[in-house]
């Protein structure tokens, strides 16, 4: 895939998988903005990129405050050019809005534990901030950066979704409720957005470590934790995912003669996960 002289923008591109797509997409010769609130992992990147012959630029933005995104579009028209790549890759969880078990327990209705978190003793301000992060962090850029793409005349939007998006995994209500509307979304963008000739599609990674992921799944001497090994027993590949794993493809959904006839779809990347009945 050659994508000489085009720019790409990568919000959460300090983390372990975007950061892993801005990589590669810079290896092609894409010139690259660098998006997302830690200018310090962003930095990383880009020194990483730059000193490899890429080029690329961090800008610390604010994916759900429009004003934020609106700045950083200035940045990267004045510095990188005309952009025609947009993956949206800023989201997380937070702790106080995952429960510590996975069904009522009458301990929650009178517990101020922060430890113990049911459904009913979670944070809610939290709670609000996992949705806003996981969808307004995605669909402002597509709003700010998708209205240049259509007045450019066209371009291509990967969202990023999750297994939550198709399953409501056990303690993470805030994120699953965000990443199944991130599926919806893109089907309904990807059919706006097609008489202006952007195609919208996602990609629904199944379970890759990070350090936040690894410290849940996984133990000091090489093991699982419990949850860990649940997520092995329901994955057919019985293995975590490689970053590297996403880029055939992010290659795919932007190439514009593999992939010119696809809109809307989001490609689940998981080891089977969705595809065990879990029987």
């Amino acid at each position: 895939m050659m994508q000489n002289e085009k720019v790409a923008i990568v919000t959460g591109a300090g983390g372990t998988l975007c950061s892993e797509m801005a990589r590669a997409l810079a290896k092609n010769g894409v010139k690259v903005a660098l998006l997302g609130r830690d200018i310090g992992k962003l930095k990383i990147v880009e020194e990483e990129i730059n000193s490899s012959g890429g080029i690329s630029l961090a800008i610390s933005t604010d994916v759900t405050d429009q004003a934020s995104v609106e700045n950083a579009q200035g940045i990267i028209l004045e510095k990188l050019g005309v952009f025609s790549i947009l993956i949206n890759g800023a989201g997380g969880n937070q702790t106080e809005a995952i429960t510590t078990i996975n069904e009522f327990d009458p301990k929650e209705l009178d517990n101020n534990d922060p430890n113990f978190r049911g459904f009913f003793n979670l944070d809610m301000n939290r709670f609000m901030d996992v949705i806003k992060t996981n969808s307004m962090g995605s669909i402002t850029p597509c709003f700010v950066f998708g209205k240049t793409m259509a007045k450019n005349g066209g371009g291509s939007i990967i969202n990023i979704a999750s297994m939550s998006s198709f399953r409501a995994l056990s303690r993470v209500a805030a994120y699953a409720f965000a990443k199944s509307g991130m599926v919806s979304f893109t089907q309904w963008l990807g059919a706006y957005l097609a008489p202006a000739n952007i195609r919208v599609n996602a990609i629904a990674p199944g379970f890759f470590l990070n350090d936040r992921s690894r410290k849940l799944l996984t133990t000091s001497d090489g093991g699982y934790t419990e949850r860990g090994a649940s997520i092995m027993r329901l994955s057919p590949m019985k293995k975590f995912g490689e970053a590297q794993q996403l880029i055939g493809t992010m290659n795919y959904l932007l190439d514009d003669v593999a992939s010119g006839f696809v809109t809307g779809v989001t490609i689940s990347v998981d080891g089977g996960f969705l595809a065990n009945g879990g029987i």
